[in-house]
Order: C-alpha cells, then sequence, then structure tokens
C-alpha cells in the first residue's frame, strides 16, 4: 500500500501544482492508504449501523400485530374494531408491540404513525440546528460523539415510555440526536484518507448501515415474544458504548483542524495516520515551510469560512453553490420517499414482514458492493440519474400491480428492486454531494441533502396510511417522486477523480479553469 518517496516531500508537492495546497499536502501525507486509515475508517463508519436501527426500528416496535378469533360470533376478515373485545385476542403477547401494548388498535392512522413522523421531523430539526457545527467550532469528530449520545441515550429511555405521546416525544429527541451522524461519520472518513481512496471509504459506511438494517429483523426476530422495549435496549445500549470508544480513539479531520487554526494537532494527526515511509519525513522544518506556503496561498482564511452558520450564508451568497445546492437537496428529496417509504409500506403488500424486511434488507448489500467496487470507475451524473429513474419506474410498477394475487411475488419483485435503486441513488448522492462542495461548507452541504431525504421520510408514514387501501397514493407517489426530482441531475458537474477543494475561492477557480477548457 506504500510508495517509495524518492523526492523530499515538499518538492513533489510543488510538482503537482506550481502552488502549495491543502488538498496537495493531504495527497502526499496520506494519500497511500494505510491500515491505521484503514482502522480509523472502519471505527468511524460503525456509527451508520446504529443509525440504519434507529431509522427503521419502528417497523417492528410499532407493528400491527396479527391476531384471531376466540368465539364462533367473530369473522376474521371484519374490521377489528367492529368485533367485540372478548371474540378475539392478538397472536403474539401484548406487549410485543406499542398498538397492542396501549391498545392503539383502532386509532387513526395519524396517531400510529406519529412516533415514526416524530422521529423524522427531530432529524429534521436537528439537522438544521446542528448542520453546521461540524464544519465550525464543534469539528466533525466531536459532534459525531455528541449525536451518538443523544440518539443512545435517548433510545434507553424510550423503553421506560408509558404512552404514545411519551413515546412520540422520545422518538422526536432521538431523530434530533440521530441527524449529524451520518453526515458526520461520512465527511470525517473520507477526510482521513486521500482522493484515492474516498469513494470506496464512502461506501464502508454505506455497507455498516446495511448492515444494521440486516441486524434489525434478526433482533426484533430473536425478541419475537418479548416487549419491544427489549428491542430499544439491544440497540440502545452497544451505541453508548460504541461513543465512548470513538471518543478515545478516533481523530478529528486534519482538513478541519488546519482551517481552523489547530496546526499542533494537524501535524500530530498527520503523522499519526500516516504511512511509516511517510511519517519519518514530516519532520517540525517540513511542517514550517509548509505552513508558510499554505498562508501565503490560501486566499480565504479559516475564520472568515468557518464561523458559526456562516457555512450558510457562503452557500447562499455563491449562485454556482446555492444551484448545486438546490439541485442535489431536490434528488434527495426524492430518493428519500423511496428509501425510507418502502420499509414502512412492505407490511401491506401481505408478506411475513421478518421476511419482507430482511429482503429489503439484503437488497442494500449488493446496492453498497456495487457502489464499493464501481464507485471509482462510474460516472456520477450518469449513475445517480439512471438508478432514480429506475427507482421510479419499479415503485410505479409496484402500485400498479398491487390486488392482483397471479402477480403477488413479480410484486415484491419489483418492490425490491424499486428499493435497492434508491439505495444505489442514496449511495451516490451522497458521494457526489461532498465532492461538489469545498471543505468549508462541506459537512453543511451533506446534512442539508439528508435533511431532504429526511423530509421525504417523514412524508411517508402518511402517505403509506394512505396507501393501505390503494397503492398508488403510497408506492405511485414515491416512485413519481424519485423519478422526476432525479431528472435534476443533469444540471451538476461531473466530479469523479476531481480533487477536493478546502475554500469557496478555490472551487470558483476550478470552476473557471474547466469553463475555460470547454470554451476552447
Amino acid at each position: 500500500m506504500t510508495t517509495d518517496h524518492k523526492e523530499p516531500l515538499l518538492s513533489e508537492l510543488k510538482q503537482k501544482r506550481c502552488t502549495t495546497s491543502l488538498d496537495d499536502t493531504i495527497e502526499v501525507c496520506i494519500g497511500d492508504f494505510g491500515w491505521t486509515q484503514f482502522l480509523q475508517a472502519i471505527l468511524v463508519s460503525l456509527a451508520w449501523v446504529f443509525d440504519a436501527q434507529q431509522s427503521f426500528i419502528s417497523v417492528f416496535t410499532d407493528n400491527h400485530p396479527t391476531w384471531h378469533c376466540t368465539s364462533s360470533s367473530c369473522q376474521i376478515n371484519k374490521n377489528i374494531c367492529e368485533l367485540p373485545k372478548d371474540t378475539w385476542c392478538w397472536d403474539m403477547p401484548t406487549c410485543t408491540s406499542i398498538v397492542s401494548d396501549w391498545s392503539l388498535e383502532c386509532s387513526s392512522s395519524v396517531i400510529i404513525g406519529l412516533p415514526a413522523s416524530s422521529f423524522f421531523i427531530g432529524c429534521l430539526v436537528g439537522g438544521f440546528l446542528l448542520c453546521t457545527l461540524a464544519d465550525s467550532s464543534f469539528g466533525r469528530k466531536n459532534m459525531l460523539v455528541l449525536a451518538c449520545l443523544i440518539m443512545s441515550i435517548t433510545g434507553c429511555v424510550t423503553a421506560l415510555s408509558t404512552n404514545i405521546w411519551m413515546y412520540s416525544a422520545l422518538r422526536f429527541l432521538s431523530g434530533f440526536g440521530r441527524a449529524t451522524i451520518g453526515t458526520c461519520s461520512l465527511v470525517l472518513s473520507t477526510e482521513l484518507v486521500g482522493r484515492k481512496w474516498r469513494g470506496q471509504v464512502g461506501i464502508i459506511s454505506f455497507l455498516c448501515f446495511t448492515f444494521g438494517f440486516i441486524s434489525l429483523p434478526g433482533i426484533a426476530y430473536l425478541n419475537k415474544g418479548n416487549s419491544w422495549r427489549v428491542v430499544y435496549l439491544w440497540t440502545c445500549v452497544p451505541a453508548v458504548l460504541y461513543t465512548i470508544i470513538v471518543h478515545f480513539f478516533v481523530h478529528e479531520s486534519p482538513r478541519w483542524l488546519y482551517l481552523r487554526g489547530h496546526k499542533e494537532e494537524f501535524v500530530k494527526t498527520l503523522k499519526t495516520i500516516a504511512n511509516p515511509a511517510t511519517r519519518s519525513k514530516l519532520t517540525s522544518s517540513f511542517f514550517e515551510t509548509l505552513f508558510t506556503d499554505l498562508e501565503s496561498n490560501m486566499s480565504v482564511s479559516a475564520s472568515q469560512d468557518l464561523d458559526l452558520y456562516s457555512a450558510i450564508k457562503l452557500l447562499i451568497e455563491k449562485g454556482w453553490a446555492m444551484r448545486r445546492l438546490l439541485t442535489v437537496v431536490s434528488i434527495g428529496f426524492g430518493v428519500g420517499m423511496v428509501y425510507y417509504g418502502i420499509p414502512l409500506g412492505v407490511g401491506d403488500l401481505g408478506f411475513d414482514i421478518y421476511l419482507s424486511i430482511t429482503l429489503n434488507a439484503l437488497s442494500e448489500l449488493p446496492s453498497s458492493l456495487i457502489a464499493f467496487f464501481l464507485i471509482g470507475k462510474m460516472n456520477r451524473k450518469v449513475s445517480l440519474l439512471g438508478f432514480s429513474l429506475l427507482s421510479g419506474i419499479c415503485s410505479v410498477g409496484c402500485a400498479l400491480a398491487d390486488g392482483r394475487e397471479r402477480v403477488k411475488w413479480f410484486q415484491m419483485g419489483l418492490e425490491m428492486m424499486s428499493f435497492f435503486s434508491a439505495c444505489t441513488a442514496f449511495n451516490f448522492l451522497l458521494i457526489y454531494t461532498l465532492e461538489l462542495f469545498p471543505t468549508c461548507v462541506r459537512n453543511c452541504a451533506v446534512s442539508m441533502v439528508r435533511q431532504s431525504l429526511v423530509v421525504g421520510g417523514a412524508l411517508s408514514p402518511l402517505l403509506v396510511a394512505l396507501g393501505r387501501n390503494n397503492s398508488l397514493f403510497s408506492y405511485g407517489i414515491f416512485g413519481v417522486c424519485s423519478a422526476a426530482f432525479g431528472l435534476f441531475t443533469v444540471w451538476l458537474p461531473e466530479t469523479k477523480g476531481r480533487l477536493l477543494c478546502d475554500t469557496m475561492d478555490e472551487e470558483e477557480r476550478l470552476l473557471e479553469r474547466a469553463l475555460s477548457v470547454d470554451l476552447k
């Protein structure tokens, strides 16, 4: 994994460009992927396991349980609310779901869907309030620790809920904490490696999310006869332990450290995660000369770029940045409706919920593997556009096949293909977004995109409730939104293999060079 550096590092930097940039420095110091970086990336990416579990846990804890008749006067095909209470009984103990535990079987779909919607609304609020903290004073690592701690502790307390209102409020707080976990984890892991491995390391996060999703039906099945509260403890207690490990063993992003003026930590981090062959050349004289070169060449100071909430101001002020942000946010909204909506609505297709969710979770695995092995070769624009359209078409097809027993398994196949395509589009969208924006606003931009995914997710429970009798109101709307918003991809520039800029000025100079090449 290492290369033999025959030239001094500073000379190598200046050979890459006529001036020394922070991206060049990162590339030369840690561009060769080593075991230290690999372990750091794995540890940071594990946050997505717990992110996935809390995102979809309501599929099992809030599920409407099956029931059976206990009297000859009972008719199994009738509405449960029209039957006397003593003529029917739940198939499983009442404690296995909040619906049976709190007698919500006759409540409105709005009440039953309130906890799931509250979680996504909490994600939305938390994302907007916390999205710039990782770019400004907190940093990527500290924000990741804080977000994981809020989500996991709140999840443990959720197991003590006594009614739907307390439960929904705690789900809101859990979503509030969860809002920035995926973003901080993705940005931090990709900023700890060189550009050659950026895409693959980003996909490791998505593989971890897949593992978290796959583990959830297994945990739920092992606790099939137990209280829904146990499922929360099984998923949240390990998350608390994980947070402690991250605090002590994960390094902060060297890019963020330099831009915030933490030069000593910047040097220490680079020396720690660099390969042994490179580490021996990272001397004090090297960094002294390097800092002089960087400060003379970086036209925008870190303090100017990274004041609290100024990241949003920078995105709004720069026309090209605002256009990019609106485009990726719109795409994220369409993808999010399918990505979060399909697992919530799969129980309405008439299949076993444990089998259905497991199949959906397994469909994420090839999606992540495709992205992992092909992210370095595949065009971002074409891939995102293609998978968004395919997801939309399959989702609409699933809605049109609803109610036709002869094509029941074909409908399930369409549902899985739609979810698989949404997963792949989700993966490419986040990698694409972090490449579209410079370091000073990257975390904020990725957070905004994740928020748009969450907005789609927040609407999904209501559409799923409306679509219980007619899938056109759920799967049909999911598909139309995914395909329509996916078309916006044509307005974005390609970023495959491109360097990561650190300031808005660097990005604008890159745009000017690209424009001059196109004109020639």
